[in-house]
């Protein structure tokens, strides 16, 4: 692969400081309902795609999806959807640094995944990784057990691994459908049912979809600065640098989240909590590299 262009170094670097802004828009909301920040965060992606999708090659390709292409991107939305109501509810309840280190962990589930439904025996190197990552996430539990001053940080943090969980499957399914069409084709129908999923969401627990001002704003700043600014750009680096290398760079992001929360929130990890968060970050390098090997 040839050199990349220094524009693409520049976009992986604005796409790191806006993918680490996504907690810290959350905790900026305040005591909000996560349900409804999650359901504006993917109305904004949707209302900002839908001219992208409406053009004429992805309206065409659209059109062109069978019953079981919609069926899966049905799903992937769903998942999405479930995804973004995990993690934003997640970094309500527990530490930035948490949240942030344990919803990159997608690389973990996925390899699991593939060696339990596809067969798929992962290398030493993988299942090393993998073993790794399950003490460094126990270490992460165990520095935050006795609640600290977060509203419940044993929840907090498993939702956020629920979250890495449901964005794997997420992903695992977008890579499918993504083989045979264009990006706006897929992402911006697979937005809009992650943005159902989360009004029925709100529906069904009861949460109003009203916002105030402040709240909204911060809301539709998750979705153009994280969600098509961060991830956006991390998909441009992928056809110059090495999807492990993209990979490896992502990694950055829970440790800018955690540097920004301890300056604005003074969120100090515990040593415990830190000693975790390292494991668990080498193991998810050790996965990433091993699986592109």
């Amino acid at each position: 692969m040839p050199a990349a262009p220094p524009r693409v170094w520049a976009f992986v670097l604005l796409g790191l400081a806006a993918v680490g802004l996504s907690p810290i828009l959350i905790r900026l909301a305040g005591d909000v309902p996560a349900l409804t920040l999650a359901a504006w965060r993917t109305a904004a992606v949707c209302l900002a795609t839908a001219p992208l999708a409406l053009q004429n090659k992805p309206r065409a390709e659209m059109a062109a999806f069978q019953p079981r292409d919609w069926a899966l991107v049905a799903v992937s939305g769903v998942m999405l959807g479930l995804h973004f109501m995990s993690w934003i509810v997640s970094v309500q309840l527990t530490s930035i640094a948490s949240a942030s280190v344990l919803v990159t962990m997608s690389p973990i589930f996925i390899a699991v995944m593939g060696a339990v439904f596809l067969n798929e025996r992962p290398s030493r190197r993988v299942a090393a990784g993998i073993g790794v990552a399950v003490v460094g996430a126990g270490l992460i539990g165990l520095s935050e057990g006795s609640g600290g001053s977060y509203p419940n940080p044993a929840l907090g943090n498993g939702l956020a691994l629920l979250a890495a969980l449901l964005v794997s499957v997420y992903l695992l399914i977008g890579r499918a459908v993504r083989r045979k069409t264009s990006l706006w084709a897929y992402f911006f129908p697979l937005n809009v049912a992650a943005c159902a999923t989360c009004v029925v969401g709100c529906a069904m627990a009861g949460v109003p979809l009203g916002l105030p001002l402040e709240a909204g704003l911060l809301a539709v700043a998750m979705g153009l600065g994280p969600g098509l600014l961060g991830h956006g750009s991390f998909n441009y680096a992928l056809g110059y640098l090495p999807a492990a290398l993209v990979g490896l760079l992502s990694l950055a992001e829970p440790v800018l989240a955690s540097a920004i929360a301890l300056v604005l929130f003074g969120e100090m990890p515990t040593a415990l909590g830190v000693v975790g968060m390292a494991v668990v970050l080498a193991a998810i390098a050790a996965v990433v590299t091993a699986r592109d090997e």
